[in-house]
């Protein structure tokens, strides 16, 4: 084959907004994407975008699924409601991690905001009457859009103490393949499990199952207070051969039904690379095997491990239909986070399929966009369907959710009619632009209120199969950024961080310096110095970068 070309440094590559699905400079005026002082040349005189290209990335087998960023949408009719499952997820965090710390950017698409913002813990208040979650709203000035608001919504689940946790029935299903004979594979995956095997007692029981061309048990039912066992079978892991995913994954189901603890935790914890090359290795495929064995009543997590192989898209997917979290272990000191610190977290469900929705007042918003959760959308009409599947907040898990939100101003949008049921809209509603006051008939008394903002949560209790409803509303409290709370700067901080990464249009005037100042500003009492690391990756960054 003849020789391709190869990239020796940065380019320069001209795009038109439009063809990226992003607003034309005119419509919010956000002006270039890069964060140099002059814009880079693009087309029809629209600003370019630099693309920083890595040869070994390039060669790189690791592969990444995200769908484009979210748009700014005129709150008019249907498009007034914005559904989405919840995510607490932390795997894209730990792995811009790893690329940052080995001298190289990530690639856009291996950047998701919402995991990286909830990478870190919030000083959100615990539920109270018997909920499973609290839920915390706050508005600020946004600060890489100062016209603009910013908006975020907290969800904190609830607290289980450690000698509280149910009794658990727990399946480790390990990849042994080729694949993970690397050190930061399968040695690091043993060292991981070490540090599990430590925080377990006699309530709960472990088994082993591991698969490469095949799948086998290697350790039944196990009573956890049998740690050496324990420790003798994961210590005796060796990796060869092909990788039969699916084997794995059946055994590991029939072993954690055929044991099941009726009230206590019953879970099998996926620890792999992604690499699943035998037996059933489609997306799709793989999803609806999950999907059919979660209905057992059993949770799936998974732990991806390494470098140059990692299937991170197909990982995902297959922990959010299994009812579990996906982390990526790309260090010892990741597997103390998630493996023991934040044990009760990753282990125990508090509620499952939560769902939130929603409603914008188009008195108030003339445009609105959520930040990250792009593979987390869903359509309008699931979220009162309890048949549909969402995502699971685990003891003590936080989720935070960020909107950037344009005052009511005139803007050019279609005029649908509106579904009934609205909160803030007749059937009869006109286009945004039409309005002509707060009290223009095609508008509700409710829209004359001054909310900008109805939000509504979905969730099932762990062993429920039908949802209950917590509704809230939201009032601009016109504060500005440098008043908001310390978390709300620092969340926003880390959210600002992804979208220049991920190289957003929606990333506004806010410099590399501005992000690392904020974040400096708000690390507060940072026990675990998780804070204090994003303020290094963020240094590491400018960098790479030459900023």
């Amino acid at each position: 084959l003849e020789n391709n070309f190869l990239a020796t440094a940065d380019l320069d590559i001209p795009f038109s907004q439009d063809s990226f699905g992003a607003p034309p400079p005119q419509f919010f005026g956000y002006g270039n994407l890069t964060d140099g002082d002059s814009p880079n040349s693009g087309i029809n005189g629209e600003p370019g975008i630099r693309l920083h290209v890595d040869v070994s990335e390039r060669q790189s087998a690791e592969q990444y699924d995200l769908p484009p960023e979210n748009q700014f949408l005129a709150p008019v009719a249907e498009r007034a409601l914005s559904t989405f499952s919840i995510d607490v997820d932390t795997a894209s965090y730990a792995n811009i991690r790893r690329f940052i710390t080995n001298g190289q950017l990530p690639p856009g698409n291996a950047v998701r905001i919402e995991e990286m913002v909830n990478y870190f813990s919030y000083a959100y208040p615990q539920p109270d009457n018997g909920k499973p979650f609290s839920v915390s709203l706050d508005v600020a000035q946004c600060p890489w859009q100062p016209a603009n608001k910013l908006v975020r919504v907290g969800i904190q689940g609830r607290e289980i103490p450690r000698d509280n946790r149910p009794a658990s029935n727990l399946v480790f299903l390990i990849d042994v393949s080729g694949s993970m004979s690397d050190e930061n594979k399968l040695p690091l995956l043993q060292r991981s499990m070490l540090m599990l095997v430590d925080q377990l007692t006699e309530n709960d029981r472990v088994s082993i199952v591991t698969y490469a061309s095949d799948a086998g048990i290697r350790l039944q039912p196990t009573s956890g207070d049998q740690k050496q066992i324990i420790r003798d079978v994961i210590n005796s892991l060796s990796s060869g051969g092909s990788t039969h995913g699916s084997a794995g994954i059946a055994t590991a189901y029939e072993l954690a039904t055929r044991h099941f603890i009726e009230g206590g935790t019953n879970r099998v914890l996926l620890a792999t690379d992604g690499d699943l090359n035998v037996g059933v290795t489609d997306d799709d495929a793989l999803v609806q095997l999950i999907k059919s064995r979660a209905e057992s009543g059993v949770f799936l997590s998974v732990l991806g491990f390494g470098t140059g192989n990692l299937k991170d898209g197909k990982l995902e997917k297959i922990a959010d239909n299994g009812n579990g979290q996906y982390c990526y272990i790309d260090s010892i000191g990741e597997a103390q986070k998630v493996l023991v610190s934040e044990m009760s977290g990753s282990l125990v469900t508090i509620a499952k399929d939560v769902k939130l929705q929603i409603e914008f007042n188009p008195a108030e918003v003339a445009g609105y966009r959520l930040i990250g959760y792009e593979n987390r959308a869903l359509k309008n009409e699931d979220f009162a369907n309890d048949r549909i599947d969402a995502g699971d907040i685990g003891a003590g898990h936080s989720v935070t959710a960020f909107y950037e939100i344009v005052p009511m101003r005139a803007v050019s949008t279609p005029a649908p009619v509106a579904p009934s049921g609205m909160r803030y809209q007749r059937s009869q509603v006109v286009a945004v632009e039409q309005l002509q006051s707060v009290d223009d008939e095609s508008l509700t008394d409710a829209a004359r209120s001054g909310e900008l903002m109805y939000v509504a949560l979905r969730f099932k209790q762990p062993e429920s199969s039908e949802s209950d409803l917590l509704e809230v509303t939201v009032m601009d409290s016109n504060q500005s950024f440098d008043a908001a709370p310390v978390d709300f700067k620092f969340a926003a901080s880390v959210a600002a961080y992804g979208m220049k990464l991920r190289q957003s249009a929606y990333a506004g005037n806010w410099t590399w310096s501005d992000i690392e100042n904020i974040a400096v500003a708000t690390i507060g009492d940072d026990t675990q110095g998780h804070r204090a690391e994003l303020v290094d990756l963020v240094r590491q960054t400018r960098k790479l970068l030459g900023r």
